[in-house]
Order: structure tokens, then C-alpha cells, then sequence
């Protein structure tokens, strides 16, 4: 029994439902292609049983590549469209516009404000506690609301 003598089509969709259980463990989406690549050897293997191992993993490459160079770009576009609800399941940026209080001023950028029923980090120029505020962007980095004073409410 030579060292490849896993490559039966059994084989194959064993790799491949490894893999695709890898995916689902491990953050990301990349496993998910190998795995599909695996499965459709699986394929060509019960298909085509006599083709040669060297031929097998020739093709595995093959397909994976194409996998992960077409459909992958293909999904990540279609997952970074923009939808009619773009703050959904982004809590933060669903936060932009709406105003609050400051519970603790903020102090050298940084503060915490009451939006809502829950308080919130945020930066923004240095304002006392109690002053009211309008949350105008998202700070990436920081994960924090960026604020100003709330012209409208009288400040």
C-alpha cells in the first residue's frame, strides 16, 4: 500500500467534509473552498478511478484556485453590498445621529455618554458631565461614538 493510496474517491470527500467542519472552527472563509475543491475530486475520482495520483493533486490545485480566485471575490462583493439597512447588526454606526448625555465628561478626547438606555465610550472635544450630545460618526480603532455638543437642544 503506497502513500497515497487515500486518494479513492472516500478519501477525497473525507478531506473535504474535514475541511468544511474546519470552517466552521476556524474564523474566516478560505477552508470552505478547499473543502469544496476536495469534495469535487471526490467526484472525478468515482468518475475517473484510474487517474493517476500526480494527475489528482494537479487537478485539487486546480480547482481550488479557481475556487478561491472566482467564487471568493464573487461573495465578498456580494457580502459588501450595500443594503437598504446598512447599520444592521453594526450597533455602533447604528448609533450616528442620535443624542444622549455625558455621564462622565470628557477628558483629554476621551468620555462616556448615556444614549439610549446605555452608556456608551466616546470621543470629542472636552465637555462637562451633563452636557448633551450628537453621535456623528464611529471611531474604528477605539471602538467609540464620536460626539459633539448638541446645538439643538440649546448649548
Amino acid at each position: 500500500m503506497d502513500l497515497l493510496s487515500f486518494l479513492d474517491a472516500y478519501g477525497w470527500w473525507t478531506a473535504g467534509l474535514v475541511l468544511l467542519i474546519g470552517e466552521i472552527l476556524v474564523p474566516g472563509i478560505f477552508l470552505i473552498w478547499l473543502g469544496l475543491a476536495a469534495l469535487a475530486m471526490g467526484l472525478v475520482h468515482w468518475l475517473l478511478p484510474t487517474l493517476p495520483w500526480y494527475w489528482q493533486l494537479a487537478l485539487y490545485a486546480a480547482i481550488a484556485a479557481a475556487l478561491v480566485f472566482g467564487l471568493r471575490p464573487l461573495l465578498t462583493r456580494e457580502l459588501e453590498r450595500e443594503t437598504e439597512r446598512p447599520t444592521l447588526n453594526r450597533r455602533l454606526h447604528a448609533m450616528v445621529g442620535r443624542t444622549g448625555t455625558l455621564s462622565e465628561p470628557i477628558v483629554g478626547g476621551t468620555g462616556r455618554a448615556r444614549i439610549g438606555d446605555t452608556e456608551w465610550r466616546v470621543r470629542g472635544p472636552d465637555m462637562p458631565a451633563g452636557t448633551r450630545v450628537r453621535v456623528v460618526g464611529v471611531d474604528e480603532e477605539t471602538l467609540a461614538l464620536k460626539v459633539e455638543p448638541d446645538l439643538q437642544s440649546g448649548f
